[in-house]
C-alpha cells in the first residue's frame, strides 16, 4: 500500500472532460507551454499526479496544466506541502480499538461512582474517545458486536443525561448521543433491521437539529440517501442528498452527500450530473484537513472518493473508468501480505470489476470468453 494522498480533484476534472490519461497528456503537450518547453508528458506522469506520488509538478507542467484547464494548480489538487502520513492505515487495529473502548468503559463507570451526579470534563473526554473508537471499528467489527457496544454506551449516556449538567455539558452529551445513534442506525440497517435503523436515523436528525449541529443533520440525510439507494429509490437518493448538502457545511458529511448524489444520478443514468457531483465532492474534500483516522465511519477520505467513483462509472457503463478506479481501490487497500485494511471496499471493487468483465458486448467479456 503506497503512502500517498490521491489527487481526486485532478482526477475529477479529467473524468468530467471524459479524457483518458493518454489523452490529457497529449493535450498538455499541445499547449503553448508544452510546445515551447517541448514537454513529453505521458500516461505514466498523469498516473503519478493522480495517485499523489507527485504533489507539485515542475513549473512547465504546472503552466501547461493551467493553460489547458483554466485553473490554478491548487484548484487541481496540487500542493507544495508534502503530507506523508497514511490515509488508510488506522493507528489501532479493530481489536485494539475495542479493547481500548472497553478500558474506557470501565474508567467511565468508576468516574460515575466517584463524582455522583456531577459530570467532570474527563468523563466527557473519555466518552468522546470511546465514541470515536466505536465509529472507527465500524468497517471491520461484526455488526452484532458493534450494535451491543453502541447500545450499552447509549444507556450509559442516558443515565448521565438524567443527572445534573451544565448547559454546555448537556449540549455536548446530546451531540455525542447523536453520533452514537447515527452509528447505531447504520449497524441496524446492516443487520436488516430497517424499522430500528429509520428510528435511529430520525433520532440523530432531531438531536442534530436541536443543538444546531449541521454536520450531524447532514449525516442523517445521508443515511436516508443510503437507505433509498439500497432499496432502489434512486430519485429519493438525489433528493435526500441535496437536502443534506443544504445544511452540512464544509465537512465530511458534505463530501459523502455529493457522492451519494452522484451514485443516485448514476443509477438514473444521468452521466453529466453524476460527473458534476463527483467534481463538487472532490472540491470540498480538497478543502478539508487530512483525516487522522480515515477508518472512522463519519470521516471521508480521498481513497473513498476513488471507491465511490468506481461504482458510479460501473453503473454508467463507462468500463474504462470503472476498471481504473476499482483496481486502484484494491491496490490502495491491500497490504504487502495480501490482507486488506478495508475489506468491504475491496469486495465491492471486485464486484465492480466482475460487472465490467461480464457486461455483454464489452471488450473485456470478449477477451475472456471461452472458445466453442
Amino acid at each position: 500500500m503506497p503512502d500517498y494522498i490521491p489527487n481526486v480533484r485532478l482526477r475529477a476534472w479529467r473524468n468530467e472532460q471524459r479524457l483518458s490519461r493518454m489523452e490529457i497528456a497529449e493535450k498538455i503537450n499541445a499547449t503553448p507551454a508544452g510546445i515551447a518547453e517541448r514537454l513529453a508528458c505521458d500516461e505514466e506522469r498523469i498516473r503519478r499526479w493522480e495517485t499523489g506520488e507527485v504533489r507539485w509538478p515542475r513549473t512547465p507542467y504546472r503552466l501547461a496544466l493551467s493553460q489547458l484547464t483554466g485553473l490554478e494548480p491548487e484548484a487541481l489538487g496540487f500542493s507544495q506541502n508534502r503530507r506523508t502520513h497514511s490515509l488508510i492505515e488506522p493507528h489501532l487495529t479493530p481489536v485494539d480499538a475495542l479493547r481500548a473502548e472497553a478500558e474506557l468503559y470501565g474508567t467511565m463507570e468508576l468516574a460515575q461512582q466517584l463524582q455522583a451526579s456531577d459530570v467532570g470534563s474527563g468523563t466527557l473526554e473519555a466518552l468522546a474517545e470511546a465514541v470515536d473508537l466505536l465509529c472507527r471499528a465500524y468497517p471491520v467489527v461484526p455488526a452484532i458486536t458493534l450494535r451491543d457496544r453502541t447500545q450499552k454506551r447509549l444507556a450509559q449516556i442516558n443515565r448521565l443525561l438524567a443527572g445534573r449538567l451544565t448547559l454546555d455539558q448537556h449540549r455536548e452529551l446530546l451531540v455525542i448521543t447523536g453520533w452514537l445513534t447515527a452509528l447505531l442506525g447504520c449497524v441496524h440497517y446492516d443487520l436488516g433491521e430497517r424499522e430500528e435503523a429509520e428510528t435511529a436515523r430520525r433520532t440523530a436528525f432531531e438531536m442534530g437539529r436541536q443543538v444546531g449541529h449541521g454536520e450531524l443533520v447532514g449525516w442523517a440525510h445521508e443515511m436516508a440517501a443510503w437507505f433509498a439507494l439500497v432499496e432502489g429509490r434512486y430519485e429519493d437518493v438525489v433528493t435526500a442528498a441535496r437536502m443534506g448538502q443544504a445544511v452540512a457545511g464544509t465537512s465530511s458529511a458534505m463530501v459523502q452527500l455529493t457522492l451519494q448524489e452522484a451514485r443516485g444520478l448514476a443509477r438514473i443514468g444521468d452521466r453529466r450530473q453524476a460527473d458534476r457531483a463527483l467534481t463538487r465532492g472532490a472540491e470540498v474534500l480538497g478543502r478539508l484537513p487530512i483525516p487522522e483516522h480515515p477508518d472512522h465511519h463519519f470521516v471521508f477520505d480521498h481513497a473513498k472518493w476513488i471507491f465511490y467513483a468506481a461504482t458510479c462509472y460501473t453503473w454508467l457503463a463507462d468500463d474504462d473508468r470503472a476498471e481504473e478506479h476499482a483496481r486502484e481501490t484494491i491496490q490502495m487497500h491491500t497490504r504487502p501480505d495480501g490482507s486488506s485494511n478495508a475489506p468491504m471496499r475491496v469486495a465491492d471493487a471486485h464486484i465492480d470489476l466482475g460487472i465490467v468483465h461480464a457486461r455483454p458486448g464489452s471488450k473485456r467479456s470478449q477477451m475472456v470468453r471461452p472458445s466453442s
